[in-house]
């Protein structure tokens, strides 16, 4: 999995830490606020866009939200930012393996469809600043994933060629994104995703339950692929 990489660059939300579980709840609160009932699949059309795209695509799908985009943006950082500096945990494994492959001289980077605000707070509040030479949002390129463009951005500022890049991604829509780059991508476990498990196998190039299993040589290499 790691051969010849020069950079890992994570997902935040489901792959970097265990934070999914935090959104439900702010949508149960915003639709119950605004008298809002979510078509189905709703949801999953959200998968991969960045804060500002999903703020978008609520206005676009409920015209009597008399909101702007910022407004809606500040409302779901207002209900969220305590719970991520608080009661947002790592993944199980990962800052040991952080740690270790920071030590072997492996550049770190993340690309995140959340909010500026909300990753910074959160690096801060688990102490994993120091460890990141780069943090980019979908917000600060052209497109949200599945678009390659919060990929290619993070392993430019790291100086690394695309393949010489290892993502770690937790939904299809990211998976997607990280394989357009060019780069390898390791699909996580997630309780949120885990109906997607399949669908995360055939489009990545490994999968992990944990990251203790990169140790361990435990991870699944995946061979059936759909090119995209």
């Amino acid at each position: 999995m790691l051969k010849d990489k020069k950079a890992i660059i994570f997902d935040m939300d489901g792959s970097l830490v265990d934070s999914m579980w935090i959104w439900p709840e702010v949508d149960v609160v915003f639709a119950k606020k605004y008298n809002l009932t979510f078509p189905k699949g709703f949801h999953k059309e959200l998968e991969g866009k960045s804060y500002t795209e999903t703020a978008q695509y609520f206005l676009d799908s409920f015209p009597t939200l008399k909101l702007t985009i910022e407004e809606i943006k500040q409302e779901w950082l207002d209900q969220t930012l305590e719970l991520y500096t608080t009661k947002v945990p790592l993944k199980e494994g990962v800052l040991d393996f952080i740690k270790q492959m920071y030590d072997k001289g492996m550049l770190f980077g993340i690309a995140t469809s959340n909010a500026r605000t909300l990753v910074d707070a959160t690096l801060k509040a688990l102490h994993l600043e120091q460890y990141f030479s780069f943090v980019c949002t979908s917000c600060e390129v052209n497109a949200g994933k599945p678009a390659p463009d919060v990929y290619l951005k993070v392993a430019e500022q790291l100086h690394v060629l695309p393949e010489e890049c290892l993502v770690f991604e937790d939904v299809p829509q990211g998976i997607l994104a990280g394989k357009r780059a060019g780069m390898s991508v390791c699909a996580v476990d997630d309780e949120f995703s885990k109906a997607d498990r399949i669908e995360k196998k055939k489009l990545a190039d490994y999968f992990i339950y944990n990251y203790r299993q990169i140790f361990d040589k435990t991870y699944e290499i995946c061979k059936e692929k759909i090119n995209k």
